[in-house]
């Protein structure tokens, strides 16, 4: 899920063909992010999903835990959530009084720009000195609940738009690293000095630069907006209250991501398709075009070979065009990348030379499995080894280079004389699993199928009952190109037979995509009868 950026993350990628695929059903919206038609993101958000990253919930301390110097916290979910003492922010204190007096003030009578700040916490400090146990808190969902564990959260509220992020009790103003020019940095921090709201501080994203005082006070208002209503919400709500959510995540997407190089966002619901048109009008109405309604009757996902990707993208096993392979295994505390060079050997080149080629190609694969996967947590990759120096570089800044595309916060060591390299990757949902394998038709999944002499006779008492007992008439039988050779040979074949016993003359027709004993009947209609 792509809601919420961290403010610490910046969203500049590289210049290429970026396109959005959405597949709305009933139960969930499908979102898979294309670059240069390559698949590198799928998002799969459920219609019922109440503990996204970035929402924001009134809770209550349920549990003081000093050994671990953290509290949980009831916000409604079945595990109470997680806050460590490092969540909480230098100005909890100040958030704890505002809380208590937006209960006792009533609603409309609290603001942020008249609140008296309190001093920071230390950040050595003891979770027991600043929380009590049924204490009233606001905490937003900094990772969703993963397996067994509840949702972790922070005290520390942060509000992410196109172009700022507004962090309330706080007056510093951050530009974004990736802004090189001084000139450019001087600028907008005077542009936000003059317009930001009292005690709120703001990150200025990379995105701003270049951009009006009229894009950038947009923005902040409408963030500002958004704290606005958790002051409001605050004279009634009663813990555990969801207070205000993450905007969805396909906006979410387009906020951080949207540029001049993503071409197009296509999306099969209606519904869908005017949200988006709306929050494009709003943010960059020259990209507004971009969106576009799917109404074909191929399903948008195989209209786009999206759903070939997935399939040949996910598993343990993942093959690379040149013929190396990766196989990709987890456990519960790290995920471990094999890269093997398959039958891909270069005659005419030296062993370290074969390496140093089939580890640059499989780091930009390693890269862009772990934004499709979203694999978050340890990750280490056996890469082929190597003996120079300078091969073990270049691999190292292959794969920097290539993760510079990855929103999440990472870190990536250097490979080691093993060639191992370790990579952590900020994890904030679960992994993104699909299931690939399916279930054998012929065997339904058993690893055992009716014995083959029978298939002649089941086929004929499937006959008997469509003709005599159902009235079908002009049937055709779609076999196997080998049964259907079988059943046709010699002048006396199967269907003299039938049209013997059963009166009727039944069409046999081979089919490749067929599996050795499958068969299927066709009315006269043309749709299949399904047995």
């Amino acid at each position: 899920m792509l809601t919420y950026c961290q403010y610490h993350l910046c969203n500049t990628w590289n210049a290429v063909n970026k396109e959005l695929i959405i597949n709305s059903t009933s139960t969930e919206v499908e979102i898979a992010l294309l670059e240069d038609k390559l698949l590198v993101e799928l998002n799969k958000e459920k219609a019922n999903n109440e503990y996204s990253v970035g929402d924001i919930y009134f809770g209550k301390i349920k549990k003081i835990m000093p050994g671990l110097n953290a509290a949980f916290v009831d916000v409604g979910y079945e595990k109470d959530a997680f806050l460590h003492y490092l969540d909480l922010g230098p100005q909890i204190q100040s958030l704890l009084k505002y809380i208590r007096k937006g209960q006792t003030a009533g609603s409309g009578a609290l603001t942020i720009g008249d609140f008296e700040l309190e001093a920071d916490i230390q950040k050595t400090g003891k979770i027991t000195q600043v929380l009590k146990p049924n204490m009233d808190i606001v905490v937003q969902i900094a990772k969703e609940p993963i397996s067994t564990k509840g949702p972790r959260v922070t005290s520390e509220i942060a509000f992410a738009g196109r172009y700022l992020v507004l962090m309330p009790f706080s007056d510093k103003i951050s530009v974004s690293q990736k802004i090189k020019s001084a000139e450019e940095r001087n600028r907008l921090k005077r542009l936000i000095t003059s317009i930001k709201p009292k005690n709120c501080g703001i990150i200025i994203r990379t995105v701003a630069e270049n951009k009006l005082v009229a894009d950038l006070d947009s923005d902040l208002r409408n963030l500002y907006k958004r704290w606005e209503i958790i002051t409001q919400k605050l004279a009634t709500a009663k813990p555990p209250q969801k207070i205000i959510g993450e905007i969805d995540r396909t906006s979410a997407i387009l906020r951080d991501a949207l540029n001049e190089s993503f071409n197009n966002v296509i999306v099969n619901d209606p519904g869908i398709y005017e949200e988006i048109r709306t929050y494009i009008q709003r943010i960059a109405p020259d990209k507004v075009n971009i969106v576009k309604l799917h109404s074909g009757k191929v399903p948008i996902f195989d209209q786009y070979g999206i759903d070939k990707q997935i399939k040949n993208s996910f598993g343990k096993i993942v093959t690379i065009k040149s013929g190396t392979y990766l196989v990709i295994e987890h456990t519960e505390a790290l995920h471990v990348i094999d890269i093997n060079s398959g039958h891909r050997v270069n005659q005419d080149q030296n062993q370290e030379t074969n390496a140093l080629e089939v580890n640059l190609e499989a780091a930009t694969e390693v890269a862009r499995q772990l934004r499709l996967r979203d694999m978050g947590g340890i990750v280490v990759i056996d890469f082929i080894d190597m003996t120079q120096g300078i091969n073990r570089r270049k691999l190292f800044e292959k794969l920097r280079d290539e993760m510079k595309r990855d929103r999440a916060k990472h870190s990536i060591l250097p490979p080691s004389k093993f060639g191992l390299v370790q990579i952590t990757r900020q994890r904030v949902r679960p992994e993104m699993s699909v299931q690939i394998l399916e279930k054998c038709p012929a065997c339904d999944g058993t690893g055992k199928i009716r014995p083959t002499i029978l298939l002649t006779d089941d086929i004929e008492n499937n006959l008997g009952y469509l003709i005599r007992e159902q009235n079908e008439k002009s049937l055709t039988l779609n076999v196997h190109p080998y049964v259907h050779a079988f059943l046709t040979h010699g002048w006396f074949n199967f269907k003299w037979k039938w049209w013997r016993k059963f009166g009727q003359w039944v069409t046999i027709k081979p089919q490749n995509a067929s599996h050795f004993l499958e068969y299927h009947f066709i009315n006269k209609n043309g749709d299949e009868i399904k047995m």
